[in-house]
């Protein structure tokens, strides 16, 4: 039976569009029917060979569901002629934020090994969630701004909304595998989803479009602070730790401080709360040579002479100038030890 093309339209326009300046991709592909429905319209829409498309699936182990749906993506995408790459998880991870960080360690192995970038199947909804989790989370300007912060990640479906992948899917009679944790309040997203999103957008239909305006301005200024970054010296080291030039922060105050260091910290994939924030503007203004501040996630920052060093903080050494601190009476004037 012919594809009618008003329902296939959006989706394979999408890809297409998404994917024109793409010579290779790694399609992350969870085996659920957003997923899913990229993998069918990719087969469909990507000008280049098979051979330029690789699958990447990832196994979390957590339950006969994950196994299902990882044999069914591995063997769709042969029938595509696409190779498929399957990962497995190994921890047994049991909150949505692990099961996140392990299956993106996976994908972007495969995308260096490629050499091509990781594309997924996000679409409008997942980005109204996103922003407004992220809200409940009191996160600042640059978490804000969601799915539209600039990105290595391609994301075709992110003008869509969900009911147009639902809709392609029964027409073209994608096969997927539905997740039951989907359906569980135990989950933040899963309760956004479900219930709060669905209440307030009852009261008030324009919220939806009223969080993806904030998105939106977020990701403007985010871009407008990593055009600043570029007359400050920072550097990434081998480990991660974050170098900045004490001379290019001397000039700001503390309202510019807290807009900036997020964006310094994000170089080197450190994400600052909004109570980390502060604490460092107040530090790079008030600090001294020497002296450090621990901050919540196991970020130190220590103060040199010339530069302030951002790095994972080592949990020994606190304690021991924590154990000295506190056996003496007082501190050292030049050693600042605070734990968030």
């Amino acid at each position: 039976m012919r594809t009618r093309r008003d329902e296939e339209a959006p989706v394979i326009d999408a890809v297409t569009s998404a994917l024109a300046g793409c010579e290779r991709v790694v399609l992350a592909v969870s085996g659920g029917l957003d997923s899913m429905v990229l993998l069918d319209a990719v087969s469909e829409a990507h000008p280049g060979p098979q051979s330029s498309v690789v699958v990447a699936t990832f196994d979390h182990k957590t339950g006969p569901h994950a196994l299902r749906a990882a044999r069914l993506v591995a063997r769709r995408s042969r029938q595509l002629g696409f190779d498929c790459v399957v990962g497995t998880a190994s921890i047994s991870a049991t909150r949505e934020h692990e099961w996140r960080y392990d299956r993106w360690r996976f994908l972007r192995s495969v995308a260096d090994e490629f050499l091509a970038p990781v594309v997924t199947a996000h679409t409008l909804d997942d980005q109204i969630e996103t922003v407004f989790m992220r809200i409940l989370r009191d996160a600042g300007a640059r978490g804000l701004a969601g799915l539209y912060a600039e990105s290595e990640i391609v994301r075709p479906f992110l003008s869509l909304r969900r009911h147009d992948l639902e809709a392609y899917a029964n027409v073209k009679k994608v096969a997927f595998v539905e997740d039951p944790t989907n359906a569980s309040r135990a989950y933040l997203r899963n309760r956004v989803r479900h219930d709060l999103l669905p209440a307030i957008t009852k009261l008030r239909p324009g919220f939806p479009a009223s969080l993806l305006s904030v998105a939106k301005l977020a990701a403007a200024w985010r871009e407008e602070m990593d055009e600043t970054l570029s007359e400050i010296d920072v550097t990434i080291d081998h480990d991660g730790s974050i170098r900045v030039a004490r001379r290019d922060l001397a000039g700001y105050d503390a309202e510019s401080l807290r807009t900036l260091w997020p964006a310094i910290a994000a170089k080197a994939g450190v994400v600052m709360d909004r109570r980390g924030t502060h604490r460092v503007a107040e530090f790079t203004m008030k600090g001294h040579t020497g002296g450090s501040i621990q901050l919540s996630g196991g970020i130190e920052v220590r103060m040199f002479r010339d530069h302030l060093l951002v790095r994972k903080w080592d949990v020994g050494r606190v304690e021991t100038l924590r154990a000295a601190r506190l056996g003496s009476g007082i501190g050292h004037p030049e050693t600042r030890v605070d734990l968030a």
